[in-house]
């Protein structure tokens, strides 16, 4: 049983997170701000309004760690409740989404691949669910075309006061999902562009669920794909989670370095960038020549590439996630015991998470031109 202390430390957690993600929603949906005066002021009346997009979006991060939770009850592993982690940077006039996420601890030995596949999926499917439903709702109930004048009204009127300052050049990149439930659900003439979907509160909550879906479900380490390519292929894990998290840096790298740079720069960056690489490889069972030659092998790689493909770019912003997979959290997932087959149920529901994997993942979520 938990203690008392520790229900007041993950409720004042997650209060404290659903307040950060309130006051990023009224930034992102309305341009309104605690930190600013005037009309960009945040009042209690679009304080509450912005709780349009941080009750669903924190409703979904809250099923999906409880997903983990109840089915860690179920197979007797302790676990911790979860830990929201809130983090809203508008006090130094940053963007941010008002939370890193939310976690739970394992406390107990999960000593079995049925149940870290049963653990590892149940937090997945459960948010997936609840976002799907929060985007068919925000998707069949968009406001007239002319609401985003109510955000913008400098795009009805060019000569408006302030026009074009203070604007942040940003979109959202489409994903399978989220593209096809648009073209499917939405009447034509109200649904936004991606650069405006960030003012529609529904849309904005279910895109951030389906980010860290599909950030959760990537085939590496102990991430909760990483716990479904482990119940799946318990001989092959090991390498399946070595190259997907390879492919994974070759493509967030791409464009790091280029022939287009000048040679003194390029001195600087590729012993940088290699070392990069080698430090992301850390916690992997690879000797140290191994991960020395890896790194090379694949800055040389991206650098031939981009010399054939100059117009090719990935996505560097991976870049961080890449090295928390590589030198905190590690490639390697935990052995058990015995490698008996899975039923054909919870086999029929790891190809689903991937399918779903597919269906969320966006190479390039976050576009700051």
């Amino acid at each position: 049983m938990f203690k008392p202390k520790q229900y007041l430390v993950h409720f004042s957690l997650f209060i404290l997170t659903l307040l950060t993600t309130t006051l990023a929603g009224g930034e992102w949906v309305y341009g309104k701000s605690i930190m600013t005066s005037g009309d960009s002021a945040l009042t209690w009346e679009y304080f509450f309004k912005s709780m349009a997009f941080s009750i669903p979006f924190i409703g979904i991060l809250l099923v999906h760690e409880l997903g983990h939770f109840f089915t860690s009850l179920y197979h007797k592993v302790r676990c911790t409740l979860p830990f929201f982690i809130p983090a809203w940077l508008g006090f130094i006039g940053a963007p941010s989404i008002g939370t890193f996420g939310a976690i739970i601890q394992m406390r107990g030995l999960v000593n079995s691949r049925k149940k870290f596949f049963d653990i590892g999926i149940a937090g997945p499917l459960a948010g997936f669910v609840v976002a799907l439903g929060v985007l068919i709702y925000g998707f069949t109930h968009l406001p007239e075309a002319d609401y985003i004048y109510q955000v913008h009204p400098e795009y009805a009127d060019p000569n408006f006061e302030g026009y074009g300052e203070d604007v942040l050049d940003f979109e959202l990149g489409k994903n399978l999902l989220f593209w096809g439930m648009g073209e499917l659900l939405a009447d034509p003439e109200r649904l936004p562009e991606m650069s405006e979907v960030i003012h529609y509160p529904f849309l904005f909550a279910g895109y951030l669920a389906l980010f860290f879906t599909a950030l959760n479900l990537l085939p590496i380490g102990q991430l909760d794909g990483g716990h479904v390519i482990f119940g799946l292929f318990p001989k092959k894990n090991a390498l399946i989670s070595l190259v997907a998290f390879t492919l994974f840096l070759a493509y967030a790298g791409l464009g790091i370095i280029s022939p287009s740079q000048p040679l003194g720069e390029l001195m600087i960056r590729i012993p940088l960038y290699v070392g990069f690489l080698y430090i992301c490889y850390t916690k992997s069972d690879l000797s140290n020549p191994t991960k020395l030659a890896l790194a090379l092998s694949l800055a040389a790689g991206q650098y031939a590439f981009v010399f054939f493909r100059p117009d090719w770019e990935g996505y560097q912003g991976w870049l961080f996630f890449g090295f928390l997979l590589g030198r905190v959290m590690g490639l390697k997932h935990p052995e058990v015991t015995g490698t008996k087959p899975m039923d054909w149920k919870r086999k029929a529901l790891g190809w689903i998470a991937i399918l779903i994997f597919i269906l969320c993942f966006s190479p390039q979520p976050f576009v700051f031109k």
